[in-house]
């Protein structure tokens, strides 16, 4: 007989539970409505038709003279009651199809073609039929979340994880006693009982009680007492056949009805004993259990008492991580207490916040080489005299340290390769007339790519592969192409609100905030809620895998603004947000019934609309008041259908939220999910690494401030002595190809290696952190001992100076930097045009005319002209592409001007043709060019280089300047460049 023991001391989960729902009387309306409207659209429309009109078609062989006859009214009829049989067939099919799915609960419905509303119709009527009936939930598990009622799937596939790449935890050997022990004290109290010791327990999946479907997760925590323990459940029933026939094969999918042998600790008034069943149990469902309990190996002798399989621990996941940047401890599991300031060790006093979220670091890290590169050409074309905006600021400090982080932990290729595979599949599929399917989230690992879906979608296009549940698609790194397609350029981003959460075993878990059926909540701790808030905010502002989107922080990040001015922005208060949100949900509404799509998804695939159907995704950090969260409740409900999503920050019990997806996040830096079952590291951006971050951009911004024009140097420029005294003992030719003079060339197999590291560390005369090295040198990881035989052998090469010192050095922050004899013809391009414009030879115009002539000299192409392919990758982080040709320009224009004031402007030319070919793109130098020709005299020549300029310009058009010196220097330029293209042409 089934008996209910004292419920054990267990883990609360925190998350809302829906209540059973009873059926009311309007239910019972809406179901005699739909099953009026379904009668009469299946049986009473042929019924009209025929009683009406009869049968539409001739009865015998239409001939020629009976198709040029008139069309009469009787014909015309007859047209229009063959169209209305069509279409009821095509409803009829409908119908068939979706009582199919229904009745089998077997996988999504089948697509009609052509029947997109009818079928929609047709699911809704059923739906509602089946709402009243005691077993409709057992017939269609997943009913509620097909059509327009996929926004109210409050509880998503659910312990899934443990499928999932790098989620199989091995329980540990405490654990594993303290289970044991658990097992052997419930089987002693039932021997103590009188209750029989081979007694197995049982559990029958409930069916849906309106939104709420059950899960092993679940399950665990009511009858277990932690939700966590769902795999146990999963391992006693895997791949045993139930009473429909079907298997438990993932722990995601189980349907009502479903018969689930329990632990022997399990506990619980709705658990059924064997063999020995409480009277009230159905002779059926005994019938059943007793046919359940006969499969597997659940039917050999008991062991170790209760009935429970003993387990034996499962090995730990094996899954490569995407970096491995020399440090003693994975990056991907780094705590609050390694990364809770700037300084946090990592063995060399790095930030690890930083160093173990590659997608995170390599989103900061282009945004500001975007913004540095952004201020050189605004100094450069703000600028009257010479600039030291050429040398933007080093960080120091901190500061420093955090650049060097996000160096290390960027890991660029896996941005590309996210982007490139998610617009692929969305071309993939549009190819073929599907749809997106709807992601909860995805897991990125060094080797493959998982999409967690909200639902069956049938299988993945090519390459894509389907993964070990109905719900995962799977794509192996190796199968993507290993460069962008360009085809995909124009394919809109189809899930740009992913984002990193933290990871497990080497797998990143990305959320897709987009696609979450209502408000997300957060909880925890003050400081590690704002990490993760400012972390999120962070990588959604940069991420390279979407393209247009606004971000919304409300009570926090105001200075993340300048991460991503046209991204990010920020409000007061969640009263404005309101405002702006509900008004922002009604026009996105009209936006998709005007273009007839059913969410944002449908509307990113065919045409491009980056702007239109660009997500909206907000984070907020204070706790909401009850009249805010509900209000907040009640927009983002279905939100995801409109591309909003919304993170809230909540200080104690999230409860009264009702938020759809509950996180929290502890003070050690663990992330959990109970109802995703899901226990991550969580992936933070703790104060002093914000802070850090914000002033990296704040400093650029200032190299194009009020400050740009400061004619003095950059305290940190290395200037070189140009005179015959300061000849170096090592000179490196960087611009153009590469060339080192001065040195013995090193061992073919570690020659170009050495020769890299080398132009790093000239490149970054400020110093080089190992770190930093490895990571330029060996992307996908190195051990520090190769890391340190790297070093050894480079300072080896580059040997000592005359006094000893060694022209490999380490100062006393632990960087790499080269002496002063070590020198690179940039270096010198630095030194000529500072001297010319800045020393001597701004007082004396002869010796200003030589330094700049040589500084042009040493332009023989642009930076490493014959680097080897796929080596030099760090350059991508470099701003080095924009500097030199802004170097190069202004040593011309500087010659140029000396030229024309000398009346020599076939000199002038002859400097800014030379500039033009490293720096084309440079409107200062064609200005000048257009004054020099005028000086000439010669018309034609200036009429040529508008023609020129006319068509190098293309559908663009000449910027306002040069259009206003032509305007001056040649007025019927604009007819006559014309006519010259033409005859060109």
């Amino acid at each position: 007989m089934a008996r209910t023991p004292s419920r054990t001391t267990g883990p609360v989960n925190r998350t809302p539970q829906p209540l059973p729902r009873r059926r009311t009387p309007g239910d019972f309306a809406k179901a005699f409505l739909a099953f009026v409207a379904l009668l009469g659209l299946v049986v009473g429309v042929p019924a009209a038709l025929a009683m009406s009109v009869g049968w539409p078609l001739p009865h015998r062989m239409p001939s020629l003279d009976m198709v040029q006859q008139q069309i009469s009214v009787n014909v015309f009829v007859k047209i229009l009651t063959l169209v209305v049989w069509l279409a009821w067939a095509q409803f009829t099919a409908c119908v068939l199809v979706e009582v199919k799915a229904a009745v089998s609960g077997v996988g999504l419905p089948s697509r009609v073609p052509g029947a997109g509303p009818s079928q929609l119709l047709a699911r809704q009527l059923i739906a509602a039929v089946l709402l009243i009936t005691a077993t409709a939930a057992s017939f269609a598990p997943g009913l509620g979340q097909h059509g327009q009622q996929i926004e109210n799937t409050h509880k998503p596939t659910v312990a899934a994880a443990q499928q999932l790449p790098g989620q199989q935890q091995a329980a540990t050997v405490a654990e594993a006693m303290q289970r044991q022990a658990a097992a052997q004290a419930h089987h002693a109290q039932e021997e103590q009982d009188g209750t029989e010791v081979g007694a197995t327990k049982f559990y029958r999946i409930n069916p849906p009680e309106g939104r709420h479907h059950d899960s092993l997760w679940e399950v665990a925590e009511r009858h277990l007492g932690d939700g966590r323990r769902y795999h146990e459940i999963y391992q006693l029933n895997k791949d045993r056949v139930q009473p429909d026939g079907s298997k438990l094969s993932e722990a995601s999918l189980i349907r009502p009805g479903w018969i689930m042998e329990m632990p022997a600790d399990a506990h619980g008034g709705d658990l059924v004993e064997m063999p020995t069943p409480a009277p009230e149990v159905s002779p059926t469902l005994q019938q059943q259990i007793a046919e359940y309990a006969k499969s597997g190996d659940h039917a050999q002798p008991a062991q170790q008492g209760g009935g429970a399989r003993a387990e034996t621990p499962a090995a730990p996941s094996s899954v490569p991580e995407q970096r491995a940047p020399s440090t003693s401890t994975p990056a991907q599991e780094q705590t609050p207490q390694a990364a809770t300031s700037a300084s946090s060790e990592s063995g060399f006093g790095l930030p690890e916040a930083l160093i173990g979220a590659p997608l995170l670091a390599a989103g900061v890290l282009g945004a500001l080489g975007r913004r540095r590169r952004m201020a050189l050409w605004q100094s450069a074309m703000t600028a009257v005299a010479g600039r030291r905006g050429m040398e933007p600021p080093v960080p120091t400090g901190a500061d420093a340290d955090v650049h060097d982080a996000l160096l290390i932990g960027a890991d660029p290729e896996a941005v590309r390769f996210l982007d490139q595979a998610l617009r692929g599949l969305s071309a993939a599929l549009d190819a073929a007339n599907r749809p997106l399917p709807v992601v909860y989230a995805a897991w990125f690992t060094a080797t493959d790519l998982h999409l967690q879906l909200a639902q069956p979608s049938g299988q993945p296009p090519a390459p894509w592969e389907q993964g070990g549940d109905a719900t995962l698609w799977r794509l192996e790194r190796g199968a993507a192409p290993a460069d962008s397609r360009p085809d995909l350029a124009e394919v809109a981003a189809p899930y740009p609100g992913l984002v990193s959460l933290g990871t497990l075993d080497g797998a990143r878990l990305l959320l897709n905030l987009e696609a979450a059926p209502g408000l997300v909540a957060l909880s925890g701790p003050g400081g590690a809620r704002a990490a993760v808030l400012s972390s999120v905010a962070a990588e959604l502002a940069t991420n390279g895998w979407s393209d247009r989107m606004t971000v919304t922080v409300v009570g926090f990040g105001r200075e993340l603004g300048a991460l991503a001015p046209t991204r990010l922005r920020h409000l007061d208060s969640v009263e404005v947000l309101l405002e702006d949100l509900g008004a922002e949900i009604q026009r996105r509404r009209s936006a998709l019934d005007a273009a007839g799509h059913d969410s944002v998804l449908t509307g990113r695939t065919g045409p491009v609309e980056h702007t239109r159907w660009a997500p909206h995704l907000v984070m907020i950090a204070d706790t909401p008041t009850e009249a805010e969260a509900a209000a907040l409740a009640e927009l983002t409900a279905g939100a995801g259908k409109l591309g909003i999503g919304c993170l809230v920050g909540v200080e104690g019990d999230a409860q009264r939220l009702g938020a759809a997806w509950d996180l929290e996040v502890t003070a050690e830096g663990r992330l959990s999910a109970p109802l995703l079952g899901l226990e991550l590291a969580a992936q933070l951006l703790p104060a002093a690494v914000h802070d850090a971050v914000v002033r990296l951009f704040a400093s650029a911004d200032a190299m194009s401030g009020p400050d740009g024009d400061d004619p003095t140097p950059a305290p940190h420029a290395f200037l070189v002595d140009i005179t015959e005294q300061g000849r170096p003992a090592v000179y490196a030719r960087l611009v153009g190809t590469y060339e080192i003079i001065g040195l013995e060339a090193p061992d073919d197999e570690r020659s170009a290696l050495l020769h890299e590291a080398l132009a790093l560390l000239l490149l970054h005369r400020e110093g080089v952190h190992p770190l930093v090295l490895a990571s330029a040198m060996w992307p996908r990881g190195v051990t520090d001992e190769v890391r340190d035989a790297l070093i050894g052998r480079l300072r080896d090469w580059l040997g000592a100076d005359e006094d000893g010192s060694p022209r490999l050095r380490t100062d006393a922050g632990g960087r790499l930097t080269l002496a002063p004899s070590v020198v690179s013809d940039l270096d010198v391009l630095r030194s000529l045009h500072y001297e010319a414009t800045e020393g001597t030879g701004a007082r004396r115009a002869s010796v200003r005319e030589r330094l700049l002539t040589d500084a042009l000299g040493l332009v023989r192409g642009p930076l490493l002209a014959d680097r080897a392919e796929g080596r030099y990758g760090w350059l991508g982080h470099e701003i080095i592409d924009t500097q030199l040709p802004l170097l190069v320009a202004d040593v011309a224009l500087a010659l140029c001007a000396h030229h024309r004031e000398q009346d020599r402007p076939r000199k002038a030319i002859g400097a800014l043709r030379t500039a033009l070919a490293s720096s084309p793109s440079d409107e200062r130098l064609w200005n000048e060019l257009l004054r020099a020709t005028h000086d000439t005299g010669d018309q034609s020549g200036l009429l040529a280089l508008a023609s020129e300029l006319t068509t190098r310009s293309g559908p663009r058009g000449l910027p306002p300047r040069t259009v206003a010196l032509l305007d001056e220097l040649l007025p019927s330029w604009r007819g006559d460049a014309g006519r010259a293209a033409a005859s060109a042409g």
